[in-house]
């Protein structure tokens, strides 16, 4: 199957930066997408920022102009950069694939365990 780990969150003070990283893994046969979501208490998980299965990137409106995702030097890794963070970036950001493993030959979507994002005024 796929393993998706996390790393780099923390807590921060407001206008301050932190990196993300996800790193893919396992019995990976083709891997269509990769990119970031999160989730605040109480709040519906949301797109931050991906790599799309066209070759493309999507950004939430939120975000654009302060988050870039970028592909690892390592291979199956990405990068979320956040710079100027806001208090209202508080949340669990998840990293998600669409990958197809050897296992279960169809598309599927893949989750990190998350990596909590805490922003101070």
């Amino acid at each position: 199957q796929v393993q998706l780990v996390e790393s780099g969150g923390g807590l921060v003070q407001a206008g301050g930066s932190l990196r993300l990283s996800c790193a893919a893994s396992g019995s990976i046969i083709i891997l269509n997408a990769m990119g970031w979501y999160r989730q605040a208490p109480g709040k519906q998980r949301e797109l931050v920022a991906a790599f799309t299965r066209g070759g493309g990137t999507d950004y939430a409106d939120s975000v654009k102009g302060r988050f870039t995702i970028r592909r690892g030097s390592a291979e199956n890794t990405v990068y979320l950069q956040m710079n100027s963070l806001k208090p209202e970036d508080t949340a669990v950001f998840y990293c998600a694939a669409d990958a197809v493993a050897y296992e279960t030959p169809i598309n599927k979507r893949y989750w990190g365990q998350g990596t909590q994002v805490t922003v101070s005024s």
